[in-house]
């Protein structure tokens, strides 16, 4: 009998019946902290949600690249 066990990389979470890959949830963590962090530190908002965002985003694409080189079905 073989048994597969899911790699990190295609781990997903059930929200409200819907599987998340764990990339977005990590992209969308990163982000939220990341505007925080620059909020309270440059106290502009402008600039705190523009680098979050591309941190975010980055986060979220680098998943999605890995996830499909690794070959694991991406929605």
């Amino acid at each position: 009998m073989a048994v597969v066990h899911p790699s990190a990389r295609s781990a997903t979470v059930d929200i409200a019946g819907t599987a998340w890959p764990l990339y977005k949830l990590e992209a969308l963590a990163a982000a939220l902290v990341t505007c925080l962090i620059l909020a309270v530190i440059t106290g502009s908002p402008q600039v705190a949600v523009l680098v979050a965002a591309a941190v975010g985003a980055t986060r979220w694409l680098v998943g999605l690249a890995v996830a499909r080189r690794a070959g694991d079905r991406v929605r």
